[in-house]
């Protein structure tokens, strides 16, 4: 029989933890080997005598942990069965003493094994619990698994992965997905089979560089794809050294960009184009602005007459209303590429929609010498739309055709329906386009690729628009050419409306009524633009009504108290107190609470609509004023 020295000195030699724990719940520790005081960076003295579970607590900040009461369950289960238990590695953290005195829990891994010790009688003495520290192998195991999910994630997100040797003479596919195969020959040339011949020179230059500096090669390239095509990659290869720093092999991967770069492109041809439709706009706004201010100093020059007056007046008109068209273009585009117009929709015949676009485009279409043929269903075809639109639409397409074909041309437009749409095609034997320009000559900004000829004019959002008001109608658009100079045809779809929906929409609407001529009237104009104000009020001299002229909203307002007007037609954009302002004041003050309020602005877009409605205005003219829409409104007044 050993003696229990012998007994004891295994027990503390052991290079496993130890310890021995009262066969009670408290599990208090009787003794503990020097490999769990170093495990666990403690004394002797403080564990000796106090419950394993005092000495050892659970982490108060983690109450989702579950250690301590897996490690009670199993100590009862050997007390209860006297026979051994062994727990799988388990989290259970330490308390450890920092410098500063503060407490904080030590992330640990265990696996602990319990065994019952019994006394000559059969009692149950003990309980041996052996522990070991498995911390750094879960650390390890943790870390190899998270390399594993980078790699797999690297090459699940589209990636081939190769290993090279020093020189990068030899290559091997460590995922190479169909694509890459090991190289057979210690050379360089297994490069050429997947760089293009005129990219070979960049690539192999930038591996050189990474192999006299030893850092990390990084360069996006072209390739040859599977099937034959090209495309581009962006390839990135590691160095891996040895003890001594010596670079010994290449870790590399490549990730298929095509797509990404296609997109680049994109971006770019879209700025390209964006940058000559600001200069296609500088050109289109000076062409105005140049006869306007010949006009203007003609009449500061000579003594003018009655003649000459009317001469210069009417070209004035005619530039400004080219102006107003092109910026009318703009926001019009704007306004319904946002996302931002609402349509009027009612029943429709096609036939009077294409009757109304024809007569529209007319004056055009003579003047250049076209000949325009009409194809119009014998019957009514009935769509939902707007009308004001659709006409917009198909007068679009017909001025299109009218500035592409040359004088003399030849135009038709033909509508009919198909399979419950309503198509409606425009076709012309003008300068056509090519093949690639058809998909994308409604985007915004197209026109230049047209033709370099800045003689047809145009800022080419007239496409764009048609695009735009036609989805906003349920429909689609289409081009085709057989080429330059072989003419185009553009189409439209729309959805039919059956004849019996139109007549129950078209129930109890009502017929609006003209309205005749006003009195004359006192009407107030509120402009920080000196010449705006006076050539406005002007205008409204010369129809009979009465003008009070002011240029701040303060003089506004005190004018208005001292001679009430019946109208009041203000800027929106005054200095110190702006219109919106001036109208609410106009509306608080008795004097002038019942007058017609008209905003008078450059401010046109549907947002700004409602923030001056919102103000007390009656209604929203745009600069430069429609005299006949404001006639009408001060008919009414």
């Amino acid at each position: 029989m050993l003696s229990p020295a012998v007994f004891e000195s295994a027990f503390n030699s052991s290079p496993i933890g130890k310890y021995l724990l009262s066969p009670t719940p408290e599990a208090t520790i009787l003794a503990v080997n020097e490999a769990f005081l170093k495990a666990s960076s403690r004394r002797r003295g403080d564990l000796v005598g106090v419950s394993l579970f005092v000495a050892f607590p659970a982490d108060p900040n983690d109450p989702a942990g579950t250690n301590e009461e897996e490690l009670r369950a199993s100590l009862a289960r050997v007390r209860a069965s006297g026979q051994p238990d062994t727990l799988p590695v388990q989290r259970y953290p330490i308390p450890v003493v920092g410098a500063n005195g503060a407490i904080t829990f030590e992330e640990r891994f265990w696996s602990a094994h319990s065994a019952p010790v019994f006394g000559p009688d059969g009692a149950l003495l003990c309980i041996s619990h052996t522990t070991k520290d498995v911390t750094e192998q879960i650390r390890y195991e943790r870390a190899l698994r998270e390399s594993e999910n980078r790699f797999r994630a690297l090459t699940t997100a589209g990636q081939v992965v190769y290993r090279m040797n020093a020189d990068w003479t030899e290559m091997q596919e460590l995922d190479g997905r169909g694509f890459l195969k090991d190289s057979t020959a210690p050379e360089r040339s297994w490069l050429a089979g997947y760089i293009p011949t005129d990219e070979q020179a960049r690539v192999t230059a930038a591996v050189d560089q990474a192999i006299r500096s030893g850092t990390v090669f990084e360069l996006e390239h072209r390739v040859q794809r599977i099937d034959g095509s090209d495309g581009w990659a962006l390839s990135r290869a590691v160095p891996i050294r040895d003890a001594g720093g010596r670079v010994i092999e290449w870790i590399g991967a490549a990730s298929d960009i095509t797509e990404r770069k296609a997109a680049e492109e994109k971006l770019r041809e879209s700025d390209r184009r964006k940058d000559e439709f600001l200069a296609m706009l500088a050109h289109e706004l000076r062409n105005p602005i140049a006869p306007i201010s010949a006009a203007a100093a003609l009449l500061q020059r000579v003594k003018p007459d009655e003649a000459l007056v009317r001469r210069t007046s009417e070209i004035i008109a005619r530039q400004v209303g080219h102006m107003t068209g092109l910026i009318d273009d703009l926001l019009d585009v704007s306004r319904v590429t946002r996302g931002l117009v609402e349509l009027e929709r009612a029943p429709l015949d096609l036939r009077e929609v294409l009757q109304d676009a024809v007569e529209q485009v007319m004056p055009q279409v003579q003047a250049r010498g076209h000949v325009l043929s009409q194809a119009a269903p014998a019957g009514p075809v009935l769509v939902l739309g707007d009308k004001k639109r659709l006409v917009q639409v198909v007068a679009n397409l017909l001025g299109n055709a009218a500035k592409y074909t040359p004088e003399g041309g030849r135009l038709e437009v033909r509508g009919h329906a198909v399979d419950g749409h309503v198509c409606i095609e425009v076709e012309d034997n003008g300068i056509g386009m090519a093949a690639q320009l058809t998909g994308r000559v409604f985007d915004l900004f197209a026109q230049a690729e047209r033709s370099a000829d800045r003689a047809l004019g145009g800022l080419g959002l007239g496409l764009a628009l048609v695009k735009s008001l036609v989805e906003l109608h349920g429909g689609s658009v289409a081009c085709t050419s057989p080429g330059l100079g072989q003419g185009s045809t553009f189409s439209v779809c729309l959805p039919c409306l059956a004849a019996e929906a139109a007549s129950a929409m078209q129930a109890g609407s009502d017929a609006v009524a003209g309205t005749d001529a006003g009195a004359p009237l006192c009407v107030l104009v509120v402009d920080d633009n000196v010449d705006a104000a006076v050539m406005l009020s002007m205008v409204l001299e010369a129809a009979g009504h009465q003008t009070l002229v002011e240029h701040d909203a303060r003089a506004a307002l005190a004018r208005a108290r001292q001679s009430p007007p019946q109208v009041c037609l203000l800027d929106i954009g005054l200095p110190e107190m702006d219109g919106k302002e001036l109208a609410r004041r106009l509306r608080a003050d008795p004097a002038t609470a019942g007058a017609v309020l008209v905003a008078v602005t450059g401010y046109g877009q549907d947002s700004d609509r409602q923030q001056i409605m919102a103000a007390g205005f009656d209604h929203h003219l745009v600069k430069p004023v429609d005299m006949d829409r404001l006639g009408a409104i001060l008919s009414t007044a």
